[in-house]
């Protein structure tokens, strides 16, 4: 075997450029994407660029762009392409009329979302959207069991089951799920539902604070709740349009309200599932669609479900231009 055009590394000709030690630029670029298509933009320098040109190349004509410090590298992003989405911050989930915690980590949110990111989206000319639940009675038909579940439901006697479709007087179901949890320890209140929804003033706190109640399921009536002036209000039908419960919190109603009159106006969107951007299309996906908006920051209750859920479905969804970037409030 001829070996003779086999060099030996310490026998390498030091002048060949291919064989010469040369130092690694360490500014560097990528395009993260489809090129032609939906694309990121990367630099060592200046982290990631989420400004969406008409190319890799050519310079961003979006307006307000803003680079953003993260734990890791900064992103920049333009103001008109992107939207802070505020999901389920109603009353149903934060109320302490509905014996929600006061020191609640919801409320918590609403204290941080009032403060911060609400007037830091206000001041760079991004969009808030108001994303929350807010039901038909043909949506609430077609809802899948696997939803309504989480809502609470009604049972009747195993003897009356055949009828179950005629019995108007059911009762809820003990069932520690959901919004529901922790409903085996809620004692009876005498009026036969098995439900305890007296007014209780917490020791030491001068807070009456109503204890909390069993759900019958979205689109059942909650009854009325005691608000903190003592005023009695129709909490409306479970997470039902227009009503009481479905409504955000008196602090939230006024940010949005004054957000109607801000540049770009704040936009209130029903969603009919735990996600607000599920299935092939929904008013948010439609919405966003329409005006532009690609990169989306996330806020609202809870992490787990509502807020993941719209996270995941949107970045899993490959047919809208929708680039994320996460703020989980």
């Amino acid at each position: 075997m001829d070996n003779t055009n086999l060099a030996h590394p310490h026998t390498m000709d030091k002048t060949d450029p291919r064989t010469m030690d040369t130092p690694i630029p360490t500014h560097r670029k990528a395009i993260i994407g489809n090129p032609n298509g939906l694309f990121w933009l990367y630099d060592t320098t200046t982290g990631f660029d989420l400004t969406h040109p008409a190319t890799p190349t050519s310079t961003s004509t979006s307006t307000g762009r803003h680079t953003i410090t993260t734990t890791t590298q900064p992103v920049t992003i333009s103001a008109s392409k992107s939207a802070l989405v505020i999901i389920d911050m109603q009353n149903f989930f934060l109320s302490p009329s509905l014996g929600r915690p006061r020191d609640s980590k919801g409320l918590l949110a609403q204290h941080q979302l009032l403060r911060f990111a609400i007037p830091a989206a206000r001041k760079a000319g991004i969009r808030v959207v108001w994303l929350n639940w807010g039901l038909t009675d043909e949506e609430v038909v077609a809802m899948p069991p696997s939803t309504l579940r989480a809502f609470g439901f009604e049972t009747v006697r195993a003897e009356d089951f055949e009828a179950y479709a005629t019995i108007e007087d059911k009762q809820a179901a003990m069932d520690s799920h959901g919004v529901n949890e922790g409903c085996d320890k809620i004692g009876d209140d005498g009026d036969g539902d098995g439900v305890d929804t007296t007014a209780k003033t917490t020791p030491g706190s001068g807070h009456t604070q109503t204890r909390p109640r069993i759900y019958r399921g979205l689109g059942t009536d909650i009854g009325p709740v005691t608000l903190d002036d003592g005023v009695a209000v129709d909490a409306g039908r479970l997470l039902m349009r227009d009503t009481w419960n479905a409504d955000l919190t008196p602090a939230l109603r006024q940010a949005y309200e004054q957000g109607l009159a801000a540049n770009p106006p704040d936009v209130w969107i029903h969603k009919n599932r735990m996600s607000g951007l599920w299935g092939a299309r929904s008013d948010c996906t439609d919405f966003l669609d329409r005006e532009g908006i690609q990169t989306l920051f996330f806020a609202g209750v809870n992490t787990d479900q509502c807020v993941g859920g719209s996270l995941q479905d949107v970045s899993l969804d490959l047919s809208p231009s929708f680039c994320l970037f996460v703020y989980l409030g």
